[in-house]
Order: structure tokens, then C-alpha cells, then sequence
């Protein structure tokens, strides 16, 4: 990092640095809890003829909760899937301009994701929906993963007003 670097940009560097050392471990986590439920599931299955009761809904739960919890930090790093055919060697202003296009659409589009969740959830708690074998109920879960979207939506959104840099893994 420079001297000359912009106070914003430092700032973003660190806050990028962070979150994802955060995500990465919380993420991590799940994603152990994920192996283990599969380890246990399939040992279970093979060597005792006894699968792991509720298996398969947990590794549900868990791969829903490693996708929404990592939303939040794509969103930080610019790292959606993106097709450069036509804005690839787009430089200086055009590239600024593509990229504050971009967040916008992305968070208009994950605040809509977060609303339709959450009307979801809504309608999963008032019928007292659960999952069948271990009785988890959903409404919460459907809300937390909106949550998480409309979190990514207003960093889009933070980014693109603060016009931050544009941030790839390779800065972290």
C-alpha cells in the first residue's frame, strides 16, 4: 500500500481484510459441520446400517447457511460471476461507470431476493413450517437468509455511493 493511496481506499482495504478473515472463518465452520454430518451419515450407513437421523436436512440447512453467509463478502470483494466480453478493455471513467452500474444492479436485484425472502419466511412462520424429520422451523431460516441479502444489497449500494475501489480477493 502506498502513501498516495486514497484514505477511502485504505479504509476499504482494512474493512475488506476483515470481513472476509471473519466470513472465512465462520464459513470454515459450516463448512466442517457440513463434512462432519456427511462423514457421520455415510459411515453410519455403510458399516452400521444406521444413517445419521435428519442428514439429509442439516446438510440443506448447512449448504444454504454457507451460501448466504458468504453473499455478504462477494458483495466486498466485486466477486460476482461476471462476463467481460464487451467491457473488458474498458479503462479510467467507462470502467468507474461499469462498475457503479454493476453494485446498483446487483443490489437492486438482492434487495428484491431479500423482500421476496422475507415475504417467504413470513408465510412459512404463519403455517408453523418445519423441516419433516428434525421439526426445524423454516420461517427463521428463510428470514435469516434475507437478511443477509438486503446486507449485501446496502453494501452494494455503500460501495457504489462511496465509490469505493473495486476489491478482488487478491487484495485481502
Amino acid at each position: 500500500m502506498s502513501l498516495s493511496e486514497p484514505d477511502a481506499g485504505r479504509r476499504a482495504r482494512a474493512l475488506r481484510s476483515n470481513f472476509r478473515r471473519i466470513t472465512a472463518v465462520l464459513t470454515g465452520v459450516m463448512l466442517l459441520a457440513l463434512t462432519g454430518v456427511t462423514l457421520v451419515d455415510v459411515l453410519g450407513r455403510y458399516f452400521f446400517s444406521s444413517p445419521l437421523p435428519g442428514a439429509t436436512e442439516m446438510t440443506e440447512l448447512l449448504v444454504m447457511a454457507v451460501v448466504f453467509a458468504g453473499l455478504p463478502a462477494i458483495c466486498l470483494d466485486d466477486g460476482h460471476i461476471t462476463v467481460d466480453l464487451f467491457t473488458a478493455n474498458l479503462g479510467g471513467r467507462a470502467a468507474a461507470i461499469q462498475t457503479a452500474a454493476a453494485r446498483l444492479v446487483g443490489a437492486v436485484i438482492l434487495a428484491l431476493v431479500a423482500w421476496q425472502l422475507w415475504e417467504h419466511g413470513s408465510r412459512l412462520a404463519s403455517y408453523g413450517e418445519t423441516t419433516i424429520y428434525l421439526r426445524f422451523p423454516l420461517g427463521p431460516v428463510a428470514k435469516a437468509a434475507s437478511v443477509l441479502c438486503a446486507a449485501s444489497a446496502l453494501l452494494l449500494l455503500a460501495m457504489t455511493l462511496l465509490r469505493l475501489p473495486k476489491g478482488t480477493s487478491e487484495d485481502i
